[in-house]
Formats: structure tokens, C-alpha cells, sequence
């Protein structure tokens, strides 16, 4: 039975987002299945996994503010940035203090230019970045501009400083570390990371996989299945009646008398919509030259 939702997991140390995907596929047997948002294998925390039609709904995840807690190291920086490259430099952190350091995180926050790592997916040339840099090919990375909204110093234990940083789509916390190193003159490299939350999915209710195995073995797993449109829930919502979802399952816009009959949302002109007995239909995206609603997504799941 084709199961349509998403799983909040906490992906252990040493696990690729990649392996998570691969082993919910096998444990349930689900064909689709998609996590939104990779975490580096020394990364720990919420991971969320696609099921079914739930992947369709991966963008809408992608472009969710993150949060994470982070241990950076002074003193020692490292080709990939993290614990598990390789030395490239080292400095004497004993200079860094307190208030230093403080000053020197308000330069990350806000609209910040960051320059991705070369041991990351972004690609070059149609080849992941990563890639090139095993094979000892380094090449000129384009900055990007990403958006850290708060960031807090938690612990100073020197040398290593732990922070928590909400962020935009595209925030690399390696990149900001290393950075962070690199303004203070010493050098840094991220030694741990955990991801705390992906938009509403918090690490707080994440699944561990040794809890998910043992719920499919037991049968109760879909416990911790979310349905689909607990993503969209910012966005306005109406129902219709079976001629509009007729027409909505036929891909035809819908037209009304006022284009102020569906209520806009803070996701701009973007409306969820339901059936009458509460299932979740799909999305609407309003055509302001047209002045009608057009389908955009359309789901035949019936998670409410």
C-alpha cells in the first residue's frame, strides 16, 4: 500500500542523506521516497523524508527556514571545513576572547555573501564540487547571498565555541565557520553539527531510526507519518464543492466572481484547497493577468 507523508528522522553521526533515503525505501517499500535538504554525514538531526506523494512537496521544504546548534574549533582550519578533513592551516586561538568573538558573529548575520565549500553538492561544470576536490581539482566559486536571521553564542570553552544559527535555503554553517576563523585570524573548522529544526519539523519530535525499525517491525510506523499539507498550513485555505474539484482535478482554473473570493496567504497568491469531507485536494496559484485560479499541484492522497 502506497503510503503518502513525511518522517521527521533524526539522522545519526556518520549516515549520508542519502543512505537514510535508501534504508526508509527498503524498510517500507515505498518506490518514492525523497529527504528534503541534505545533511553532511558528521551531521546529526531533523532530516525529513519524503513518502509517496510527499515528494512533491520537497521544494516547499527546501525553502524552509533552518536552525542548528554548532561546535566550531579555533585554531586548526581544514580543507573541507569540517572535523574530517584534512589540515590545511593552523593558528594560536588564545588570543580570541569573549567579546571578540561576539563582535565578530554580528558581521554573520543578516544578507551575508558566502562562498560555498569545495567538498559540497553545488555543481561545476555539471560535476558536483565534491568531486573535483577528491580528484585535487579546486576552481573559482561564485558567492552567493543567503540570509542567517539569529545567531547566538550558546558556550565559550576555548578553543572551541558553540553557537545556534536560523538560517535561509543555502546557509552552508561549514562555510560560516571557516569564515568565522578566517576574520579572527586563526583559523576554524565546524566539529559537530546538529540540525534542530527544518521548518516545522523540530529534533524535539524526530524519529530515531532504531525507534522507526522497530515501529515497522511491530506495525505501527505510520504513527510517525505527517500528512502532506502540515507544510502548507501558512498558506490560506478553502473548500470546494464537487464541481470545483472536478475541475481542479482536470487541471482547469476556476473563476470567480471577485478574485478576492479565495483569501490570499503570506506565501503570496497561493491557496491550499480541500473536498468538502476534508481531504487534502492540492494547491492553487492565482493568475492576476487572467484573474482566475490555476491548479498547480493536485493530490488524490486522503490524508487530512
Amino acid at each position: 500500500m502506497t503510503v503518502d507523508g513525511i518522517l521527521n528522522i533524526d539522522k545519526p553521526w556518520g549516515k549520508t542523506s542519502f543512505s537514510i533515503v535508501s534504508m526508509v525505501k527498503r524498510l517500507t517499500g515505498e518506490r518514492r521516497v525523497g529527504h528534503a535538504g541534505t545533511l553532511d554525514p558528521a551531521a546529526t538531526g531533523v532530516l525529513p523524508v519524503c513518502l509517496g506523494q510527499g515528494t512533491r512537496i520537497i521544494q516547499f521544504l527546501l525553502d524552509a527556514t533552518k536552525a542548528y546548534r554548532a561546535q566550531i574549533e579555533f585554531g586548526v582550519a581544514t580543507d573541507t571545513y569540517d572535523a574530517t578533513g584534512s589540515i590545511t592551516s593552523k593558528g594560536d586561538p588564545s588570543g580570541v576572547s569573549r567579546e571578540q568573538l561576539l563582535s565578530a558573529l554580528t558581521s554573520f548575520t543578516g544578507e551575508i555573501q558566502q562562498t560555498p565549500p569545495m567538498y559540497s553538492a553545488v555543481k561545476h561544470g555539471g560535476k558536483p564540487l565534491y568531486e573535483l576536490a577528491r580528484s585535487g581539482i579546486r576552481v573559482e566559486r561564485k558567492s552567493r547571498l543567503t540570509l542567517v536571521y539569529h545567531l547566538e553564542l550558546i558556550d565559550w570553552q576555548p578553543p572551541v565555541a558553540t553557537i545556534e544559527v536560523e538560517c535561509g535555503k543555502g546557509t552552508y554553517i561549514r562555510s560560516l565557520a571557516h569564515d568565522l576563523g578566517q576574520l579572527l585570524g586563526c583559523g576554524a573548522n565546524l566539529k559537530s553539527l546538529t540540525r534542530l529544526r527544518c521548518g516545522l519539523f523540530g529534533i524535539e519530535d524526530a524519529v530515531s531510526m532504531p525507534q522507526l525499525e522497530d515501529a515497522l517491525r511491530y506495525g505501527y510506523w505510520q504513527h510517525f507519518i505527517y500528512p502532506i499539507d502540515i507544510v502548507l498550513l501558512h498558506w490560506a485555505a478553502m473548500v470546494v464543492g464537487d464541481a470545483a474539484e472536478k475541475d481542479i482535478r482536470n487541471g482547469r482554473p476556476l473563476i470567480f466572481d471577485s478574485d478576492d473570493s479565495l483569501p490570499r496567504s503570506s506565501y503570496g497568491n497561493h491557496c491550499r484547497v480541500y473536498t468538502r469531507d476534508g481531504c487534502f485536494l492540492g494547491m492553487l496559484c492565482f493568475d492576476s493577468e487572467r484573474g482566475q485560479w490555476q491548479p498547480e499541484k493536485v493530490f488524490s492522497t486522503t490524508n487530512k
